[in-house]
């Protein structure tokens, strides 16, 4: 992979989730009702960072959680014959409650019904919303996230990676190159 661009640093990706913070904040009329959820690996600290942001605007704490959904990925059958299942865990109950789901980049929608199917074998939520720090196009299924950091157009040839420190010690998002010299 050849790095191509860097599309955020660390400032602009903070901005971006202050701005997603208050978004849900608004959308939800308060946080009485939301809890957060990120989807594992880099959702996970975007989560932790949007529960910090509506700290600091609302002065109210967010039940925040996270999710493994490789056992709800509708590729499973490519991944073994007989593939191992695991029901999700989370510290609070999803019934009736405004869930709002963490991730890091959409693409082709997957990740995200996969988390959906996760959180529905855990109860009924009155709602889900989509969070996501990057939208970079080319879904394959009807999906679209309801809070968008930045909306960055890619060719499928392309990938955007998120870097956060708590996995690369570094913080910023990078368009890459896959295509073979």
């Amino acid at each position: 992979m050849k790095l191509k661009a860097q599309l955020m640093d660390e400032a602009a990706l903070g901005r971006a989730l202050m701005r997603i913070s208050h978004e849900i904040i608004e959308r939800n009329r308060g946080v009485e009702n939301v809890v957060l959820v990120g989807v594992r690996r880099r959702g996970e600290p975007i989560a932790q960072r949007i529960r910090g942001n509506i700290h600091k605007i609302e002065d109210k704490s967010v039940p925040c959680g996270s999710l493994d959904i490789r056992y709800y990925r509708d590729d499973l059958s490519r991944l073994s014959e007989l593939p191992e299942t695991a029901s999700p865990v989370l510290p609070f109950e999803v019934t009736d409650r405004d869930v709002v789901l963490c991730d890091d980049v959409i693409y082709t929608g997957r990740t995200a019904r996969a988390a959906i199917e996760a959180i529905f074998s855990l109860g009924r939520p009155r709602s889900i919303q989509l969070a996501v720090l990057i939208d970079r196009g080319h879904r394959e299924l009807p999906i679209r996230p309801d809070f968008v950091g930045k909306n960055i157009p890619t060719s499928r040839s392309e990938l955007v990676e998120v870097r956060l420190p708590e996995f690369d010690g570094e913080t910023g998002v990078y368009l890459m190159d896959l295509a073979q010299e």
